[in-house]
């Protein structure tokens, strides 16, 4: 049985090396105490592995060790990385970490075990020669009452985990919102988020930590409801990310918006803005890089239906 650090087939490698390529010219490089790079993507059902370089018809899953080779080079790219949709089966997980090798680690939620939360974890898969975690991970549970009250819980509650790097400490907060059965099914959970994202962020202003939110927040396009309920308390999105596609089916002339990353600025906050110094951000487009021919179906059980969206830092 072939294991996920084996020397990959040569047609898988050709494969690896245009992905490779492709990451170098689209993505910063890392720099020793230069630069940071965060990172967020939802990956489909990621649970289990078949542990074949290429799954047959009939294996489930779908996702194999050629897939999983093409994740990992994406996601080593990356100082930190929030990952939706981690499944209770952790071994697609835990053979990425041989993958990226001894100095990865990650940190994740328990499983939401309702229908409603599609027994799903949120996770950080981090560098550790470049980040360490700093003290903080919690989920986000909100108060019966009060400025941040909510009739009912998040049903993947967020996910706040602090991280320090070249002296600074940011907190990084992931989620991915309820979708519901209409689009008004999810503004009361981005509502409270951006609440609570304000108060908190005036909050821990006094330590001078930096704050933030990255993950599917299920918006279906900029300027509506949605999109107006996720950045009432200021959060803002780089300019980078707002124009390229969320989805690898998504249709040229549709707009989704579904995966942010944000934080508060000086020009549009409410809150204390960020401190860290944004360089550039952007999404990565994996498609033409896996070149055996499949489906884009077939690609999303594989690989992912989400593409990967990532900022830079100055440190």
């Amino acid at each position: 049985m072939p294991h996920i650090t084996d020397a990959p087939p040569a047609d898988i490698r050709r494969e690896l090396d245009g992905l490779s390529e492709a990451l170098d010219a689209q993505i910063p490089a890392r720099k020793l105490d230069e630069n940071l790079l965060i990172a967020t993507w939802n990956i489909r059902s990621f649970g289990g592995l078949t542990e074949k370089w290429n799954a047959d018809e009939d294996d489930s899953p779908k996702r194999d060790l050629r897939a999983l080779r093409f994740i990992g080079e994406v996601v080593r790219r990356f100082d930190v990385i929030a990952v939706q949709e981690v499944r209770s089966d952790l071994k697609a997980l835990r053979h990425l970490l041989k993958l990226l090798g001894p100095h990865w680690s990650f940190i994740l939620t328990d499983v939401n075990a309702t229908s409603a939360g599609n027994h799903e974890r949120l996770a950080f898969v981090f560098d550790t020669r470049r980040v360490h975690i700093s003290g903080l991970a919690c989920e986000v549970v909100m108060p019966n009452d009060g400025e941040f009250a909510m009739r009912e819980q998040f049903v993947r509650p967020p996910y706040a985990v602090s991280f320090r790097s070249c002296g600074e400490t940011f907190i990084l907060v992931t989620t991915h919102v309820i979708y519901g059965d209409k689009a008004a099914d999810r503004v009361g959970e981005l509502q409270a988020f951006a609440d609570w994202m304000g108060g908190w962020a005036r909050e821990i202003n006094t330590w001078g930590h930096n704050l933030i939110a990255l993950g599917d927040f299920n918006i279906d396009k900029q300027h509506g409801d949605l999109h107006n309920a996720f950045t009432s308390s200021g959060l803002a999105v780089p300019d980078e990310l707002v124009g390229p596609p969320r989805t690898i089916f998504q249709d040229p002339d549709e707009e989704h918006f579904y995966d942010q990353i944000a934080w508060f600025t000086e020009k549009k906050s409410k809150a204390p803005a960020l401190s860290m110094r944004y360089r550039t951000g952007g999404m990565f487009d994996f498609v033409p890089y896996v070149t055996e021919k499949l489906s884009r179906t077939s690609m999303s059980w594989r690989v992912s239906d989400h593409y990967p969206l990532w900022v830079e830092f100055e440190v």
